[in-house]
């Protein structure tokens, strides 16, 4: 875990976006001594984002197998996949 002041922010932004891309980790900012800003690469953000919505989704289809909400077969879901694919490359062709 990085642990900063945040004055570092003003007087070494260079050398914390570094440490940011280079580790992956976000740094942690205090203000007198207690926490109070959280900075982080945009693209550790983007791909933290992403593992949440992905997160959210599958949640949300556990619950909803739980629930009784019909699921599908793999057979299933690999026709409506081909079908997806055929339809975005065949909107490409024209």
């Amino acid at each position: 875990m990085n642990i900063k002041p945040s004055a570092s922010i003003r007087k070494n932004y260079n050398e914390i976006s570094e440490l940011c891309k280079r580790t992956g980790e976000p740094v942690y900012l205090t203000k007198n001594g207690e926490g109070d800003l959280v900075v982080m690469d945009i693209e550790a953000f983007s791909r933290r984002e992403s593992m949440l919505r992905l997160r959210e989704s599958m949640i949300s289809a556990e619950e909803g197998r739980l629930n009784g909400k019909k699921g599908y077969l793999i057979e299933e879901v690999s026709s409506m996949m081909k079908d997806a694919v055929k339809d975005i490359l065949d909107g490409q062709e024209k």
